[in-house]
């Protein structure tokens, strides 16, 4: 037996997948998630082997459950378009189903799921190194809200502060946490937007209101009227932003 996920924002898109699916007893749907969060949490619970993925859905695009994934199945994006086929073979998908296929098509795609050839397992094993080329700065981040993850889009947070080995992401809509330590995040994000201010701060730079000069440091207000404190360390990094 070979677990599958369908991830489909589109109810008859995943009715099709289970029609088509019903031709191979071996493969057993184990859930179907209409939107990239769910998704995540769903395969990184169940380890299947096998997730067809639509890109286009709301909360994280497919691309970017893709980075959340704790182990990396079969992939096969099943889409009505065609412009992301080439991103998707550089992350090494399997197949490319573009909507609508026929049962034909779908044959083909379950056939690659049976290739275990040493080229492609290792070919599979490079997928991580290859997503975080291919996805370097991400525009949606899952954390943590109480007992559930959300999304949150990394264009809507105000600042970073360090909380012990995790951060706090603060945005206009509230707080959140991130399992990222303050380190971590500052190589994940954009340092062209995210500046390190200090050792327990990083600030987006297109959320800075106003910046007050002292001898030894800079104070700088945030669109949300936070005040972040500059370090002598982290001087140049602002300096570096005066013209």
């Amino acid at each position: 037996m070979q677990k599958v996920i369908i991830v489909d924002d589109e109810a008859p898109a995943c009715s099709l997948i289970r029609e088509y699916l019903s031709d191979y007893p071996e493969l057993v749907v184990l859930e179907e998630c209409n939107n990239g969060v769910d998704a995540v949490n769903a395969i990184n619970n169940f380890k299947p082997n096998i997730v067809f993925l639509d890109i286009q859905m709301p909360g994280l695009n497919g691309f970017e459950v893709l980075t959340h994934l704790e182990d990396l199945p079969h992939i096969i994006f099943s889409t009505a378009y065609d412009q992301y086929a080439l991103q998707a073979f550089e992350v090494h998908a399997l197949d490319y189903l573009l909507k609508p296929y026929t049962k034909e098509r779908f044959a083909q795609a379950i056939k690659r799921t049976k290739n275990t050839s040493t080229d492609y397992l290792s070919h599979l094993q490079n997928l991580a190194e290859s997503l975080n080329t291919a996805n370097s700065y991400p525009e949606n981040i899952l954390v943590s809200s109480k007992n559930k993850l959300i999304a949150v889009q990394v264009a809507d947070i105000i600042r970073i502060e360090a909380e012990g080995d995790y951060s706090k992401l603060v945005t206009a809509t509230g707080n959140f946490l991130s399992n990222y330590g303050i380190s971590q995040m500052e190589k994940k994000l954009n340092s062209q937007l995210f500046i390190r201010v200090h050792r327990s701060a990083i600030i987006n730079i297109n959320c800075v209101k106003e910046v007050f000069k002292h001898p030894a440091s800079y104070d700088i207000v945030m669109n949300n009227k936070d005040v972040v404190r500059v370090s002598r360390s982290y001087l140049d990094n602002i300096k570096k932003l005066t013209f």
